[in-house]
Parts: C-alpha cells; sequence; structure tokens
C-alpha cells in the first residue's frame, strides 16, 4: 500500500472557488471534488493519448500500404449496404402489410 501524496495548492479568483463551492453536493468538500476532477482529467488523458497512439498506429500502416482498400471498393461496398438496407426495409414493410391485411 502507497502513501498518499499532497498535490501543490493552487491560486484561483474569489469568484472561481464561489462557483465551485456552489456546486458541490451535499457532503462533498472541495478537496473531494477537486480531487474526483483531477482523476478524471488525468484518465480523460490517457484515454485521449491512446487513442493518439492508435491514430498513429492507423497512419504508419496506412503510409506501408496495409489494410487500404481503394476509394472505388469502398464506394461500391457502400452501395451493396445501401442495396441491402432498402431490400430489408422493403421486406419489413411488405411483411408489417400482410399482418396488417390478414
Amino acid at each position: 500500500m502507497s502513501r498518499s501524496a499532497t498535490l501543490p495548492p493552487i491560486r484561483v479568483a474569489p469568484h472561481t472557488k464561489a462557483s465551485l463551492e456552489a456546486v458541490l453536493r451535499e457532503g462533498e468538500s472541495l478537496t473531494q471534488f477537486i480531487e474526483s476532477a483531477v482523476c478524471r482529467e488525468a484518465q480523460y488523458r490517457n484515454e485521449q493519448n491512446a487513442a493518439v497512439a492508435r491514430a498513429q498506429e492507423a497512419l504508419r500502416s496506412a503510409d506501408k500500404g496495409a489494410g487500404l482498400m481503394s476509394a472505388e471498393d469502398f464506394l461500391s461496398g457502400m452501395e451493396l449496404r445501401a442495396k441491402d438496407a432498402q431490400r430489408r426495409i422493403r421486406e419489413a414493410v411488405s411483411a408489417r402489410n400482410k399482418r396488417a391485411a390478414g
């Protein structure tokens, strides 16, 4: 088990402190609020850094020509997906109409 550490104190304008205190939940201290905010921001930045690393790896792979498809292949795939969706919609409407009529 590690010991707790103290973060450096920060100076804020009086109106900033007042606005923070105004949003505290019942029983929540300013210290708890700040600790929670710091932890959330650290988690957000870790996730952001991981996303950037994945994007950079994807760009490196793309530069090597791995896993990319041509614009024509992409568009034809999208066209197939759209036609399939239209077919499924028509079938669903037709089935609903048959149920309503019978």
